[in-house]
């Protein structure tokens, strides 16, 4: 028996959930990978999976087992590539799930940057505003938007912190006025964002909090159409600037109350593992992270 053929068999069909999907991520029979399974089963001499007609889920030796194949299958993939590959042009298929405002919104900000400085890195890009299962999903790597991350067995590096704003755009402006005040943002539609709550928290650079309630006649659970609305003229919506600081700079959207924010959000890298990252995963990480470090920089009032 190949041990590492056994072992990349092993991760496949935990990180595709099926023999048959498994299989032709290696290129090879059903047959073949179940044989390698039962062989590596008996090897170690303990069950990896409990297994039925129709699904199968790994037992707790198994469980662990998976955790250290991805940790030896890894470094074993990153120790060749070290070796064949200048380690200044990192290479290989780079599996991100990305949440919209990244993946869609604020894609013709990185991507041709990246693409020119890592040519031999493909992209295969996922955007899902969700908690995916970076596991079972076969990413390399997640970026996530969000408040303080919780406690979590995944790795995580934080990519920069940005400022939520306040925006409308110009033809919006020019129908109902710019509202001046906290109380005057009240009688205008403030477009809600499913995630946010019935209200939002607004505090002033000087510290004073004030809250305003979301307007009832639309709300949204999508990014996308959200910033779809706001730029329609249908109100006024609240992005992290880093998503919106291009159609701030372009004129296609104006600040509203740019005195205030509406909290803060951070941007995440999550790796599947706290191991030693790969060279691509390392250089999408550096990239990003130097990318939000000059928005930042650049940032337009």
């Amino acid at each position: 028996m190949d041990q590492l053929s056994a072992m990349r068999a092993y991760r496949s069909i935990i990180e595709s959930g099926s023999f048959t999907k498994a299989a032709e991520r290696l290129g090879t029979t059903h047959t073949s990978v179940s044989r390698q399974l039962g062989q590596l089963e008996t090897q170690l001499g303990v069950r990896l999976l409990n297994r039925n007609s129709r699904n199968f889920t790994a037992t707790e030796a198994g469980a662990q087992y998976y955790r250290d194949c991805v940790d030896i299958l890894d470094r074993i993939d990153a120790a060749r590539q070290r070796l064949n590959t200048d380690p200044e042009l990192p290479s290989g298929v780079l599996r991100l799930s990305l949440p919209h405002a990244i993946g869609a919104l604020e894609l013709a900000q990185w991507l041709p940057g990246f693409m020119q400085r890592h040519p031999k890195i493909d992209l295969d890009l996922s955007c899902d505003d969700r908690m995916v299962d970076l596991v079972k999903g076969g990413f390399d790597m997640a970026i996530r938007i969000t408040g303080p991350l919780a406690d979590s067995s995944l790795g995580a590096r934080e990519l920069a912190v940005s400022e939520r704003v306040l925006v409308a755009a110009p033809q919006y402006v020019a129908h109902r006025g710019l509202p001046r005040t906290t109380d005057d943002l009240q009688s205008h539609p403030l477009l809600a964002y499913a995630a946010d709550g019935p209200a939002l928290q607004l505090t002033s650079n000087s510290g004073e909090e004030a809250e305003v309630k979301f307007g009832t006649r639309l709300r949204l659970d999508s990014i996308l159409a959200l910033h779809a609305a706001v730029m329609a003229g249908q109100g006024v919506a609240a992005f992290t600037f880093l998503t919106v600081r291009d159609d701030l700079a372009a004129g296609r959207l104006l600040r509203v109350l740019p005195q205030h924010h509406t909290g803060q959000r951070h941007y995440f890298a999550l790796y599947p593992h706290a191991r030693q990252l790969t060279p691509k995963v390392r250089a999408f990480t550096e990239y990003m992270r130097a990318h939000y470090a000059m928005a930042r920089q650049n940032r337009i009032e």
